[in-house]
């Protein structure tokens, strides 16, 4: 009755309230996932490659197996092993209509590990997401629940934590919930960016100026009037956050725009969804950061931009100077500490510095349209969510042959345009090419060495497949199959000093599935980071002599099969031998002073 009644009313304050005031309505519901302090090494919407981080990044002291405590009470609502992403993780439902979830394990807890290997051979997959019943894994409030890693996409120890709204799965800032983190360090404000919104924000390069702290706030030093020749402007900031103890520039919580003392947009990163967490690539200057490896938020929505981390106050972000009078500009950054920082500066319009500014570009991409382009041999097909803002973008056509390629080289824009929603490109063959080779065709997207490739789907002669980002565009034919390295050379492999077998394939254009059976039987190999396939030795490998074989299949459908007999029995490392010291006596093979 009380877990009912206390659900009810979390979910009203979700309801009815923004997030950030359910910190003050249900504090110390979560403990802290780890038995040490907790600092973090990036917190809640720190700004990632194509996303907000959505959780925290809890530091286990450089070390893996941290051992690692549910936050509250409820159940194990799923398990997921992947080779990227989240790696090994766990999600546990809780009464109060929460799901938190741990990410990056190396081990779970005994029996739920055991339950995951009886499923995965169940299933005869590595990657698996498994749904348990409610009732088969009950969790109280700081139940051990497995060991911290770095599996997956990690890049070093760490717990990543997320809570999540139960009902729509929406990620929620885990520091609204009263997490043991001291915070009394204010955000620091780097750069300004201004833009001048009569173009598109992908057809220029901001004005960006330094910025300098002082005891009244952040100024921009030695400029007392920015003076610009545009009529309507648009305003983006370079900033970050850090917690007491700490050096990691983590991601801004809140950020606001006032002009004239009139409060205009802001933006706030409370809750993301993981639907939306891509429009991270329109919150940012998406060019300016391939260029410079540097984030600038914007302070004004771009039309594309379907998000709901923005809060329209006045207006959209975009400044009409509709006068050449002189005009305040304000811009508050906070954290989830109420700590906060600001900058102030005065902005004019100046007729004479007014240009004209001259796209030069083959063809537009219009946000909010869909968009088709069309060669003789090639079309794009982009729909009405892809670009954020319109987008002016070259094409060239390069009929230089590559090795295998039966297709002329289509470039079409470049990876600094940020795109949403995946696009089809079309391609025609410049030679013939047979039916029984027309399965076996990839298209390979390229732009400065990063690859994406697809297999191709033909369709009234033409070859087509879809990508996320713009770059090179070429067919070719993949008949090479995947290799892979030997288990050994002799007729039978004596793997009895072995701990674990190791696999490394490789492929010209990407591996699609990995098959090892054991004596007829799916055996598991782990895949972390789709470095290696391992297998360690367990009771699924009794002692006595067993034929291994290997299915490797590429994205085209080569395949590669391979099979050693092998021999497994209890090993005992040879001791060394040791060399006894002789002790020599006293004045022996010294020579006599004379």
């Amino acid at each position: 009755m009380k877990a009912a009644l206390f659900l009810g009313c979390v979910l009203f304050f979700l309801s009815c309230q923004s997030v950030a005031q359910v910190k003050n309505n249900i504090r110390n519901y979560f403990r802290n996932p780890l038995n040490i302090p907790m600092e973090l090494s990036a917190n809640f919407g720190e700004l990632r490659p194509d996303h907000w981080h959505m959780g925290l990044d809890i530091r286990t002291n450089q070390k893996e197996n941290q051992p690692v405590y549910a936050a509250a009470e409820g159940y194990i609502a799923k398990i997921s092993i992947k080779s990227s992403g989240f790696g090994r993780s766990i999600y546990i439902n809780h009464p109060a209509g929460f799901t938190t979830v741990y990410a990056h394990l190396n081990d779970f807890f005994p029996d739920l590990e055991e339950y995951v290997k009886q499923q995965q051979y169940k299933l005869e997959l590595w990657d698996v997401d498994l749904k348990p019943p409610p009732d088969l894994f009950r969790i109280q409030k700081g139940s051990f629940i497995g060991y911290s890693g770095n599996t997956g996409a990690s890049q070093g120890p760490h717990l990543h934590f997320e809570v999540r709204e139960t009902k729509t799965d929406k990620c929620i800032n885990p520091l609204l919930f009263n997490f043991p983190v001291q915070d009394e360090v204010p955000p620091s404000i780097v750069r300004l960016g201004i833009y001048e919104r009569g173009i598109s924000v992908f057809d220029q390069s901001p004005r960006v100026f330094s910025l300098k702290k002082t005891d009244s706030g952040y100024i921009i030093p030695k400029i007392d009037v920015i003076n610009t020749g545009s009529d309507k402007i648009s305003f983006a900031i370079q900033a970050y956050d850090r917690v007491n103890g700490s050096n990691n520039q983590n991601g801004i919580y809140r950020a606001a725009l006032v002009f004239d003392e009139e409060p205009v947009i802001e933006f706030l990163i409370d809750s993301i969804d993981y639907n939306e967490t891509r429009y991270m690539n329109a919150h940012i200057d998406y060019r300016y950061r391939r260029n410079t490896a540097q984030f600038l938020q914007h302070l004004s929505k771009l039309p594309g931009n379907k998000s709901n981390v923005y809060h329209m106050l006045t207006g959209d972000g975009v400044i009409h100077l509709n006068d050449t009078d002189v005009h305040s500009v304000r811009i508050d950054v906070k954290d989830e500490y109420y700590n906060v920082s600001q900058l102030n500066f005065k902005i004019q319009r100046v007729d004479s510095l007014m240009t004209l500014a001259g796209i030069n570009a083959s063809s537009v991409l219009v946000s909010g349209n869909s968009n088709v382009f069309r060669r003789d041999d090639f079309e794009m097909f982009v729909s009405e969510n892809a670009v954020y803002d319109s987008v002016h973008f070259f094409y060239y056509r390069d009929i230089k042959p590559m090795a295998g390629s039966v297709s002329a080289n289509h470039r079409v824009g470049d990876a600094s345009i940020p795109v949403h929603d995946k696009f089809e490109i079309r391609i025609k063959p410049t030679t013939n090419i047979g039916d029984d080779l027309r399965e076996k065709v990839v298209i390979r997207r390229n732009n400065g060495g990063r690859d994406n490739v697809q297999r191709a789907v033909w369709e009234n002669g033409w070859m087509s497949a879809k990508f996320d980002e713009f770059g090179s565009f070429q067919a070719f034919i993949d008949q090479t199959p995947p290799e892979i390295n030997s288990l050994g050379n002799a007729d039978t492999v004596n793997l009895s000093p072995a701990t674990r077998i190791v696999f490394q394939p490789k492929d010209n254009f990407g591996i699609k599935n990995f098959r090892a059976e054991l004596d007829g039987n799916w055996l598991r190999f782990t895949n972390d980071k789709y470095w290696s396939y391992i297998y360690n030795f367990d009771e699924k490998c009794e002692y006595g002599v067993h034929e291994l074989k290997v299915t490797i299949e590429d994205i085209v459908g080569n395949t590669t099969v391979e099979s050693w007999w092998f021999k497994k029995y209890p090993y005992t490392p040879p001791k060394k031998a040791i060399k006894k010291k002789s002790k020599s006596k006293k004045g022996v093979g010294k020579k006599k002073k004379k």
